[in-house]
């Protein structure tokens, strides 16, 4: 069996979210495979050095195409090569012709919750061509069991052609950690951290307020924001002005590996404070870390942080508010969560992953009445 993969999503340089899926994904696949499961991974353009390196088993096929690569140049190679045996795609777009079996990967579903902080372009895209992408697809794979949910409400699909399948999570035991806060142009006072990309959904405006109200109580605290601006962001650096937070609310922009390291394990506590996550994965990474985490309860969060977080309302600064300083004032309900967070990641598991995933693929395959 010969599978066709998009790799796109891996070959890129600063990888986040569905690019970190899909890179782990590729490793597992490289791993696995043999004369019997062989693979071959779609790019527009040369693999980076950091992707897995080639064998006799698992080849990289460049085709050039611009934007429309997934809708003209790929099907129109798939059409004229047909080299493989199924196809599986790890971010919610499929080619539009396609002469196998297709398997496809939805990650949320939050351009039908939140249309306004979307591009016109990229909503039509995300609505449209999911929706081509889930009538086509012989099995589709849910990240968690909110995003399946939101599978059924939007697309009217049948249970059995959604399997849940939950990232998994891998703490760097041998990343080196900074030695101080200079690196990232950050003092060194105590302070509370939010990592993720800056957009509405995100909810950070709720974050810095609940900050404000908390920062009159310990002066010392600060406020790290950690992430790539999304879109829609300029209220956030607006609201931090008007509340003249300027000297204690920091925002750092992309991080590395290294600089995400030192956050997590010299944090207060790590918060997420979103409106909608298909998975959220910050949240495993921030309890990898021995870092405590305060959580919204919305969406996927608490079915992946369960009994491991402490929750609020999004919707209610104060209710933040009273959580901050619940769990800064209370070092046995710190230390409980640390513990617990140790545990819960043992739940989350890249080769488990990798391995469902493969075994979905196949199936697909093996199930095909052509």
């Amino acid at each position: 069996m010969i599978i066709g993969v998009d790799g796109n999503e891996a070959n890129v340089k600063e990888r986040v979210g569905v690019s970190v899926y899909t890179l782990k994904l590729l490793e597992y696949f490289k791993r696995s495979s043999d004369k019997n499961t062989q693979f071959i991974i779609y790019l527009r353009e040369n693999p980076k050095k950091d992707l897995p390196a080639e064998n006799r088993y698992f080849k990289y096929k460049i085709i050039k195409g611009t934007h429309f690569w997934i809708q003209f140049f790929l099907p129109l190679h798939l059409f004229f090569n047909r080299d493989i045996n199924v196809y599986f795609a790890p971010a919610h777009y499929t080619p539009s012709f396609c002469p196998v079996p297709i398997v496809v990967t939805i990650h949320d579903l939050a351009y039908y919750y939140y249309p306004n902080e979307f591009l016109k372009k990229d909503l039509y895209k995300l609505q449209n061509w999911t929706k081509a992408s889930v009538t086509k697809a012989k099995q589709i794979i849910a990240v968690s069991k909110t995003t399946k949910k939101d599978l059924h409400k939007f697309y009217k699909l049948n249970d059995d052609k959604v399997r849940v399948i939950y990232n998994g999570y891998e703490k760097k035991q041998s990343l080196p950690t900074l030695k101080n806060k200079a690196e990232l142009s950050i003092t060194n006072k105590p302070f509370l951290l939010y990592i993720g990309t800056l957009q509405p959904r995100k909810n950070v405006l709720t974050l810095i307020k609940a900050f404000n109200v908390v920062k009159k109580i310990i002066p010392d605290l600060e406020l790290i924001i950690a992430g790539k601006k999304g879109w829609l962001f300029d209220e956030i650096f607006k609201l931090v002005e008007e509340m003249g937070l300027e000297d204690c609310v920091y925002f750092t922009g992309f991080v590395t590996d290294q600089q995400l390291a030192y956050l997590y394990q010299n944090a207060c506590c790590f918060i997420l404070p979103s409106l909608y996550e298909g998975f959220g994965l910050p949240i495993l990474e921030a309890m990898s870390f021995g870092c405590p985490v305060i959580s919204s309860f919305t969406a996927s969060l608490p079915e992946i942080g369960a009994d491991a977080c402490m929750y609020f309302d999004p919707n209610n600064v104060d209710d933040l508010v009273e959580k901050i300083q619940q769990l800064l004032n209370n070092q046995q309900q710190r230390s409980e969560l640390i513990q617990k967070g140790k545990l819960r990641i043992r739940e989350f598991s890249w080769n488990r992953c990798g391995a469902q995933t493969l075994e979905t693929i196949k199936n697909a395959y093996q199930n095909n009445p052509q």
